[in-house]
């Protein structure tokens, strides 16, 4: 087994990982583990006994009776049951001393997911939340040019699906944004304000949150779930220049100020203005953020999205929530 792969212990022998929960998203994490080099991939768990054996069948591996059953074989699971239960399974895994990558929300209320956060500092062991957005290859590629973001803007649209409609749209899309905001800006939430409306479920489908920080950054958030076309685009506005980054096609452009720009005698934007097209390697975002929780649950590197992280981007979720509810448009349960 050659040194530095992936899902080594620290003993040398391969991490054991398994899925809990085999939904659209989690055969995704199943299809992806059972690839990976050096580790043991141990299985999978489904409450629904029909739905594990057609993906056990289908990926060739294990699905286990029982929770019990698949925690008594692993060292490490990822978690994408549907977010109310998110809690539930979660303590009972950090309760194992089992390292765990949770799905996002980390939890569906604020008390959960820091009550989530402490068992994993009680038992010491990894902690990661599903913010598969921190790996889109447009992101990477921003990432070495981003310098103190004064004003983002931030559209997520998708065409109506069933999955998710379990919790508001807040809830299921804005808080992939919400996260990579808290990320980019990275200074204490000073305001929220907000609007939404339900259409087609009792929860709300498409919201609009205004943030403003105390650093005196701003970020305007969108996110519906009842559109035609499915779109998912970030604009970052900062004092040396302006990103476009596509999330959805992972590229991204970065329109920067030249050096020495006020001394130009400039006619034209372009005189004083370059172009950088942004370029990252091309990879799965949800494979590198399965690699990534590996090599954090072998000490190689820290967690890129703690639970910490997790629960922060969820409280702020919940201040959207409220200010939606106190909006004159509030007709929907949050």
């Amino acid at each position: 087994m050659p040194a530095g792969s992936v899902g080594v212990s620290a003993t040398g022998r391969p991490i054991r990982v398994g899925v809990i929960g085999t939904g659209a998203l989690g055969f995704h994490h199943a299809r992806l583990l059972r690839r990976m080099p050096g580790i043991e991939f141990a299985g999978i768990y489904d409450k629904n006994p029909a739905r594990a054996a057609e993906v056990a069948q289908q990926l060739e591996t294990v699905a286990h009776p029982s929770l019990e059953a698949l925690l008594e074989r692993v060292d490490a699971v990822t978690v994408a049951v549907p977010t109310p239960a998110h809690a539930a399974v979660g303590l009972a895994v950090l309760g194992r001393g089992i390292a765990l990558l949770m799905e996002k929300p980390l939890a569906d209320t604020v008390p959960g997911a820091e009550q989530l956060v402490r068992r994993a500092g009680e038992r010491g062991v990894v902690l990661q939340v599903g913010h598969v957005e921190r790996f889109n290859r447009a992101v990477r590629a921003a990432a070495p040019y981003l310098d103190e973001p004064r004003f983002l803007q931030i559209d997520r649209l998708a065409p109506f699906q069933p999955r998710g409609t379990d919790v508001a749209v807040i809830l299921d899309l804005m808080i992939h944004d919400l996260d990579l905001v808290l990320e980019l800006v990275r200074s204490d939430v000073a305001d929220v304000r907000a609007t939404g409306v339900p259409l087609l479920t009792t929860h709300v489908d498409i919201a609009n949150a205004r943030i403003e920080f105390a650093n005196g950054a701003i970020a305007n958030v969108t996110a519906s779930r009842v559109s035609r076309e499915r779109t998912r685009k970030l604009r970052i506005f900062q004092p040396t220049g302006y990103f476009s980054l596509d999330l959805a096609q992972g590229t991204g452009e970065f329109y920067r100020l030249k050096p020495g720009w006020q001394s130009l005698a400039a006619t034209r934007l372009d005189q004083i203005v370059e172009h950088v097209r942004l370029e990252a390697p091309e990879a799965e975002p949800l494979k590198l953020e399965l690699e990534s929780f590996l090599r954090a649950v072998r000490g190689e590197e820290e967690v890129v999205v703690s639970g910490a992280a997790g629960a922060q981007a969820l409280a702020l979720a919940f201040r959207v929530a409220d200010a939606v509810q106190a909006s004159p448009l509030a007709t929907a349960r949050p």
